[in-house]
């Protein structure tokens, strides 16, 4: 997909297939190419951020552009530079700490990826700022979505956010990031068959809100990383540059949603619980984490979809559960979030009905968007990417506490609450966790 299409998305001239309006999305201005740092004031001043301008970073961000980036914008505005501590992660201490140390700012300049874009995306819709962002790894698909994934407290959420004015990617910063990092970006763009799908499950099973547009953006890009993802952990120019693209029209997906429904279902629960509950795990990329869990639920739904026919019953949740499994204070946030798509016995009797009647179309619909978890792995292992919780120093026994209680984390339906509602989820999680071949 080229440039001149991205241009059409965001001069609001490109037509949405489903209603035919034209798609408007916040995002400004998007630059996929080389040789940004020392341009950036040409491409920061028509954002019109401001004089006095903030420029976040940590020190593995500020080697690879931040230090570059501050020294051209200080040319024509005001800069402060603010060097967060290494790998800071993403909660509300961070995003307070940002907010309070650019109190003077008139506008943010995030450079890094993943956390440091949710941070300062965060802290400046806090503030009420504008902000832009210059990528320093293609590690995640955030930059052009208007929410932050941030932790507060001890419960991970998708918090509305100030969308990016600018997003700038610099083609040569990006192919000389870790292997590593451009692995856990094609980890976190293949969740889109498994996003897809528990999203699609929740709209034809409980009638929640669904479209198609944000898949339909990333359709052409998917097919030809997927035809030959080996080409990312060897420095083409041409793969890195499509994995940009799949990323920023992913967010964009996002945004066009309301939300990141798109591109966070069900492996995303997972990987959230992890982030949230795992203690004294070795580091590892958001992408990594979503790398494991795609392969996981992909083959979850496989199993559930494998059924000819469908049965659910009640959720037997209660808030005394959940303060069992999470303590009091998290318990009840977590129940809180999780309540609205409670499952009562009249609700399961009414989708009974339902499934007995629809589920084959149900099914058929589904296997449509999916892909075969073989194939999801087999893409993955192409670029060195984790497939197993092993790969990422995740403990069996709390990888199974993970899959067991992601789903009660958040309001969102998938495949982890049907499996669950039809009695199958015990019965996947002892069959993927017991035997190491069940990761070959």
């Amino acid at each position: 997909m080229s440039q001149l299409f991205l241009d059409r998305l965001l001069e609001g001239t490109l037509t949405d297939s489903e209603t035919g309006e034209r798609l408007s999305v916040p995002v400004r201005k998007v630059t996929i190419g080389t040789g940004l740092a020392p341009v950036a004031a040409q491409l920061v001043v028509p954002l019109g951020l401001g004089r006095r301008l903030a420029v976040v970073m940590d020190a593995d961000t500020r080697r690879a552009m931040g230090e570059a980036v501050a020294g051209a914008l200080s040319t024509g505005h005001l800069v402060e530079s603010i060097v967060l501590d290494p790998h800071p992660h993403p909660d509300m201490e961070v995003v307070e700490e940002v907010r309070a140390r650019s109190r003077e700012a008139d506008g943010l300049i995030a450079v890094g990826s993943g956390s440091i874009n949710d941070i300062v995306k965060h802290a400046a819709h806090l503030a009420g700022k504008p902000y832009a962002v210059f990528g320093t790894a293609l590690s995640m698909n955030g930059y052009t979505s208007s929410s932050a994934a941030i932790t507060e407290k001890g419960l991970k959420k998708s918090l509305a956010s100030t969308a990016a004015q600018g997003v700038f990617l610099d083609l040569d910063v990006l192919a000389a990031a870790p292997k590593r990092l451009i692995a856990a970006g094609f980890g976190d763009s293949i969740c889109r068959c498994t996003a897809q799908t528990d999203w699609l499950m929740s709209h034809l099973i409980r009638g929640t809100p669904y479209r198609d547009t944000p898949f339909a953006l990333q359709r052409e890009e998917e097919a030809a990383l997927m035809a030959d993802p080996g080409r990312l952990i060897a420095g083409d120019r041409a793969a890195v540059a499509l994995l940009a693209r799949m990323l920023v029209l992913s967010g964009f997906g996002m945004t066009l949603a309301g939300g990141s429904y798109p591109a966070s279902q069900g492996e995303h629960l997972i990987a959230h619980y992890i982030d949230m509950r795992g203690q004294n795990l070795p580091m590892a990329y958001h992408g990594e984490h979503i790398a494991v869990t795609t392969v996981t639920v992909a083959r979850l739904q496989e199993r559930v979809l494998g059924r000819t026919s469908l049965a659910i019953r009640a959720n037997a949740d209660t808030p005394a559960v959940f303060a069992r499994e999470f303590g009091a204070e998290l318990g009840a946030e977590c129940w809180n979030a999780f309540e609205p798509k409670l499952l009562d016995e009249e609700g399961a009797a009414a989708l009974n009905r339902r499934l007995a009647a629809d589920w084959p179309d149900i099914r058929r619909r589904l296997l449509a968007v999916s892909r075969p978890s073989t194939e999801v792995k087999a893409a993955l292992e192409n670029v060195n990417a984790p497939v197993k919780p092993a790969d990422v120093g995740i403990p069996e026994p709390f990888y199974r506490e993970a899959l067991r209680n992601a789903r009660r984390i958040r309001d969102r339906f998938g495949v982890l609450d049907l499996a669950e509602a039809a009695g199958e989820l015990d019965d996947f999680i002892a069959a993927e966790t017991a035997r190491p071949a069940a990761h070959a």
